[in-house]
């Protein structure tokens, strides 16, 4: 019985670092170099394409970035980074992004470049005026 549950055990782990392996072993300059690559296929004319006519369905509304921008910009994605062993899934882009955060601080380059893949498919964000009467709102 023992050597069935290890062998379970077992399997799982291989299962875990087949899907992590290489995604996790990503070194700065690593990350540096499928950042570059990702953004290089935003600007490719087929993909800015996709990413302007989900811009112009979603017109800057937040719930409809969402729904029309964010799987466009998903599968672009997926689609470079699954070279690298990424998983080809939403849970892929999602440890992508987790790397290249976790490099953020340590890399101003990974930031700048961080940022602009941020800014292609994240509405500007735009803050009220300092006091603009959120306060008779939340007293009333």
């Amino acid at each position: 019985m023992r050597s069935s549950v290890r062998q379970r055990g077992e399997g799982r782990g291989k299962m875990a670092a087949s899907a992590q392996g290489p995604a996790a072993m990503l070194s700065a300059e690593q990350a540096k170099v499928v950042l570059g690559e990702v953004l290089k296929a935003f600007g490719a004319p087929e993909n800015a394409q996709r990413m302007e006519e989900a811009r112009d369905n979603a017109c800057n509304d937040m719930g409809k970035m969402l729904q029309f921008l964010l799987p466009v910009a998903t599968q672009i994605q997926q689609d470079v980074i699954k070279t690298y062993g990424f998983s080809s899934d939403g849970e892929g882009v999602l440890k992508f992004a987790r790397l290249i955060k976790s490099y953020e601080s340590q890399d101003p380059e990974i930031a700048s470049m961080s940022g602009k893949l941020k800014a292609m498919f994240l509405p500007p964000m735009t803050l009220p005026p300092h006091g603009a009467g959120t306060g008779g709102v939340a007293a009333s």
